[in-house]
């Protein structure tokens, strides 16, 4: 995606995700089986310890995979409704600086999405996000399951 549309979709995440737009949470990178979330430590976003909050690496990672499975779904054609129904996550390293947090499985999000319109059935998946910062250190690692449904029509 070139970087006028990004910077766009980043200036109406303001609207849609003021919370993360104010964290300074923002798209970097997205493409058909790849999207890449940046957040940079600063003053709005940091927890006492002076490190990255928690929840804003949280933000991050979650818009990483959720934003690219959003994605596909548009691109369906289909009606399907996706829920965050799990999460969890570790914290490896103080997070400073400039941390990214990419998921790159599209492929296994256009299975998920095959498999919920062909069955009908309601779908799950595990999505695994790592947060690294400038150095390649991985900081954080967070996993969210996400269920598909292919709406039924009246």
């Amino acid at each position: 995606m070139n970087r006028i549309i990004l910077k766009m979709r980043n200036t109406l995440s303001f609207f849609i995700l003021p919370a993360a737009w104010i964290c300074g949470v923002r798209v970097d990178s997205l493409s058909e089986n790849t999207c890449t979330v940046r957040v940079k430590h600063r003053w709005i976003n940091q927890n006492p310890f002076k490190s990255l909050f928690w929840a804003v690496q949280g933000m991050a990672a979650e818009m990483a995979g959720g934003l690219l499975l959003m994605n596909k779904i548009n691109k369906s054609g289909h009606s399907i409704a996706m829920l965050l129904v799990g999460s969890s996550s570790v914290f490896t390293k103080k997070a400073t600086g400039k941390i990214l947090f990419t998921y790159d499985m599209g492929k296994a999000l256009d299975k998920l999405i095959l498999d919920a319109v062909t069955t009908k059935l309601p779908q799950t998946i595990t999505l695994n996000t790592n947060g690294v910062n400038q150095n390649g250190d991985v900081v954080s690692e967070f996993s969210f399951q996400w269920s598909v449904k292919l709406r039924s029509k009246f």
